[in-house]
């Protein structure tokens, strides 16, 4: 959420607004709180925000559009789907379990609204998905995921285990490092979490049963 210093007072407005949402919840924040927190007076708020609806949709824009920006640079200089699966993955987890409070926003205030879930799928969830189906078509092109499988499915897979995670990670109130859990995630959509000896004995046994008709 990092703005230029002319933008100072939006970007003071855009991180109190992530403090009083995550205390106080999106439906019993009120601006002049906001504004508090932010140090500046109340009319400000009214100079780049139209209310506290623009405040949250803007939050969540400024969010992603910087993570997603970053998260495609990162994968340039990757190889192999695993790698790059790895590096979504951290960064996911890493983003929100640095910051608590921007955590239960995007995990708890988002999701009370139809509204705003409906709003947030159709925009940057649509292109998050949209870059893991890309890693996703690459690794079933080179050979390392299976080509079976539909991308969506693979992608909601994936990004349901990383949302799992902070959730989890927001009501256990205690205090670990959230990205540390990107490699096991990764393992298990790659791997899955039977034992090797076990997952090739029952691809024997499912093979031998499909020739034996």
């Amino acid at each position: 959420m990092a703005r230029p210093r002319t933008d100072d007072k939006r970007s003071r407005i855009l991180h109190a607004a992530v403090k009083v949402f995550a205390k106080k919840g999106y439906f019993g924040a009120r601006v002049s709180e906001i504004a508090k927190k932010a140090a500046v007076a109340d009319g400000t708020i009214y100079l780049y925000f139209r209310n506290k609806e623009d405040i949250l949709v803007s939050l969540f824009d400024a969010v992603m559009a910087e993570h997603l920006e970053q998260g495609r640079q990162e994968l340039e200089g990757l190889h192999g789907s695993r790698e790059k699966l790895r590096s979504i993955a951290t960064r996911h987890l890493k983003l929100l379990g640095e910051n608590r409070d921007l955590a239960v926003v995007f995990q708890v205030e988002l999701r009370q609204s139809t509204q705003f879930m409906e709003r947030f799928t159709a925009s940057w969830l649509h292109d998050y998905f949209a870059l893991l189906d890309h890693v996703i078509a690459e690794g079933q092109e080179d050979g390392s995921l299976r080509p079976d499988l539909p991308r969506t499915l693979v992608a909601k897979a994936f990004f349901g285990a990383l949302d799992e995670m902070v959730t989890s990670w927001i009501l256990s109130r205690k205090d670990y490092d959230l990205a540390r859990l990107a490699d096991p995630v990764v393992d298990l959509l790659l791997e899955g979490a039977a034992l090797p000896r076990t997952r090739s004995a029952r691809l024997a046994l499912a093979a031998a049963s499909g020739s034996g008709g």
